[in-house]
């Protein structure tokens, strides 16, 4: 799990660098665009809807791209033409990615991602055959500098979080999927600022990767998370691993 939030981490502050271009925001209101399609307008009734928003909030995306995103979905005004796929694939060495993509245009989405596995040396799978190595669950990232160890502690616990871990100063918290922002709520009422929010996949296994492979790796993923219609990336990379860990701190 550790390995994972490190790469949700980078994720997160690359995003935070990049918080004013189009391309982020427009992957965020896609979030609020499909969540408010699904469940509807209301957030307090929409649980997806209120975490999208939440994280939308922290990366800064504007008030009314919010407000406008969510009369897309909802279909109040035109544009909410978008849907939800997820694209499994293989990296360099059979590391396990799984891509989950928003968009309007999937005959253009699948072979542009395609084209990205290709030229990595991996290959686009088919459904099903990297999944079962994840498991859904919501991700906090608190650092201790912004809080309380015991306190990050038991205000998980208190509202039932599956796991605590202190990695090198940095919290980590589990949490059920369904129940993410009712444990971010409560940090956000204690005033305990959050470094990241989200539900993403966790793999149950890792694999560990040579220097070589491992750039080829970093470099799909990375590629991969730009493109317009990738919404987030998961993958079983170890990222404690010495020849991953090397470049990560490059």
């Amino acid at each position: 799990m550790a390995g994972h939030s490190h790469w949700a981490g980078i994720k997160h502050k690359k995003a935070l660098v990049d918080s004013k271009r189009s391309k982020l925001w427009s992957k965020l209101s896609k979030a609020i665009i499909i969540a408010a399609k699904l469940g509807g307008g209301d957030p307090d009734g929409n649980v997806r809807l209120r975490t999208a928003i939440q994280e939308a909030k922290s990366l800064s995306l504007p008030k009314e791209n919010i407000e406008r995103a969510i009369k897309k979905g909802t279909g109040e005004i035109d544009g909410g033409n978008v849907e939800e796929i997820l694209y499994e694939g293989y990296g360099p060495a059979g590391v396990a990615i799984m891509c989950d993509i928003m968009t309007d245009n999937r005959n253009r989405t699948a072979p542009e991602v395609r084209k990205i596995f290709d030229v990595s040396g991996g290959s686009l799978g088919s459904t099903g055959c990297v999944a079962y190595i994840f498991e859904r669950k919501g991700l906090i990232i608190i650092d201790l500098a912004a809080g309380d160890e015991e306190q990050i502690t038991e205000i998980a616990l208190e509202h039932d979080a599956l796991d605590v871990l202190n990695i090198h100063g940095k919290m980590e918290i589990y949490t059920p999927p369904e129940l993410l922002t009712q444990v971010a709520t409560a940090y956000q009422d204690a005033d305990i600022a959050m470094e990241l929010s989200e539900v993403t996949r966790i793999p149950t296994n890792t694999v560990e990767v040579d220097a070589d492979v491992a750039a080829t790796v970093l470099k799909l993923l990375e590629t991969l998370e730009d493109h317009d219609d990738v919404q987030n990336v998961s993958t079983n990379l170890d990222f404690s691993c010495p020849s991953v860990a090397a470049l990560l701190n490059d």
